[in-house]
């Protein structure tokens, strides 16, 4: 009998028996290959190495019995995680001409695994790519050729080539996979990519918005370099479209900077919810909260008798900014639709103390109108670099991820 090296399901090596071939194999290197067989079964696979050995020590070899000793020293050097006599023997049944080209990419499969379990990153890698040049197209390879990147600090392939398969995705339809775009952030991290980690968390968001990178996201946010303390506000609009507000001390901020800012509906509707979620109204604190809401309806009841002397005022001006701030005020107060065009005569009148952010307020109020197209627009049109275009940005994913 001879023994030929087969493949198990999964890829896994396995040994088949198979019968001689014309040429036969002689019993002293037939025996040696039985028992190595044997051992290999029983999980020895240095002692069947050693068998190997025997066979191969025997003089006046033929090709068959040739070809059989290194198809038995490829199964147990592999079982062994011997790398080099899995080499050995590939590179000869290679030679022999008898291995198809699925079978070639079977044993080099196996013996970039192998490195990669040794941790040899860079032979891992080596052969990983040999595999693919090749024609290999496995996903278990993807990975092996993935980890002994990441591992060998080679972030910049891991970041060029996990971007490619993320539009390859998109343009076909697919969603991309939440494990590629976690390699995709944590390879530009390492590799301190800016713009890679922007897309990752933008694409997670997007795909699998979750609080809790949310959270994360929102706090780096204000602690980002250049970061305007004026967009307070914006970022608590953030956290309370996330499920972001954390507790009555967040939705007692969040009112009473609404109300100062001259949206005092936003402030009631803020206090509302926290009342609603049991947040407000609970404990001691219970009756500051009700003092809190009291001060609300106050401040509404005042703007809506202040409301004509303010349009009138914001109509006269020289600038646009009154507009703006009237048409947030406006959408706030529950007609979106009126608040987008006043926003839109006071970016027409111009001289704006800060035009991208009157953007990023046409962009909520079309948002809240129903408009999500304009308003995806619109965000993508804010470039400024003290925090309105990170939050454009933002307002633009959660909008997105929201329609899912």
């Amino acid at each position: 009998m001879a023994f030929v090296l087969g493949n198990a399901p999964q890829g896994e090596l396995g040994l088949v028996q198979a019968h001689a071939q014309a040429e036969g194999v002689r019993p002293q290197v037939g025996k040696a290959l039985k028992d190595a067989v044997a051992l290999i079964k029983s999980g020895k696979y240095k002692d069947a190495l050693a068998k190997v050995h025997e066979a191969e020590a025997v003089s006046g070899r033929n090709a068959t019995e040739n070809y059989n000793i290194e198809a038995m020293r490829m199964a147990a050097a592999s079982g062994a995680g011997d790398t080099d006599s899995m080499v050995k023997a590939f590179e000869a049944l290679k030679a022999s001409g008898k291995l198809s080209g699925a079978e070639q990419l079977r044993y080099i499969e196996s013996i970039a695994g192998t490195y990669l379990r040794n941790k040899d990153n860079a032979r891992a890698l080596t052969w990983a790519q040999r595999y693919f040049k090749e024609g290999g197209n496995s996903p278990t390879m993807k990975q092996v050729l993935t980890s002994a990147q990441f591992n060998s600090g080679d972030m910049g392939s891991i970041i060029k080539d996990t971007e490619a398969e993320i539009a390859a995705d998109e343009k076909a339809g697919r969603t991309p996979s939440q494990d590629k775009l976690n390699l995709l952030l944590s390879a530009a991290i390492r590799q301190k990519d800016g713009n890679a980690e922007q897309l990752a968390i933008a694409k997670l968001l997007n795909y699998y918005p979750r609080k809790e990178l949310w959270t994360q996201v929102l706090g780096a946010l204000q602690s980002k370099k250049g970061f305007s303390d004026r967009f307070t506000l914006d970022v608590y609009r953030l956290k309370l479209a996330t499920g972001n507000l954390k507790d009555a001390n967040d939705y007692m901020e969040m009112a009473q900077l609404a109300a100062q800012a001259g949206y005092p509906e936003e402030g009631k509707a803020v206090v509302d919810k926290g009342f609603a979620a049991n947040v407000l109204g609970q404990g001691k604190e219970g009756e500051r909260h009700k003092r809190l809401n009291d001060l609300m309806v106050k401040r509404i009841g005042e703007a809506k008798a202040a409301l004509p002397e303010v349009e009138k005022t914001a109509q006269a001006a020289k600038d646009g900014n009154a507009l703006v701030s009237l048409g947030l005020a406006t959408a706030f107060r529950g007609d979106a639709a009126k608040g987008v065009k006043y926003i839109e005569q006071g970016i027409e009148k111009g001289n704006l103390a800060r035009p991208d952010d009157a953007k990023l307020y046409l962009g909520l109020a079309q948002s809240m109108a129903g408009d999500a197209s304009k308003a995806q627009a619109t965000w993508r049109s804010v470039k400024g670099t003290d925090g309105s275009a990170d939050l454009a940005r933002l307002w633009g994913i959660h909008s997105r991820s929201a329609k899912r």
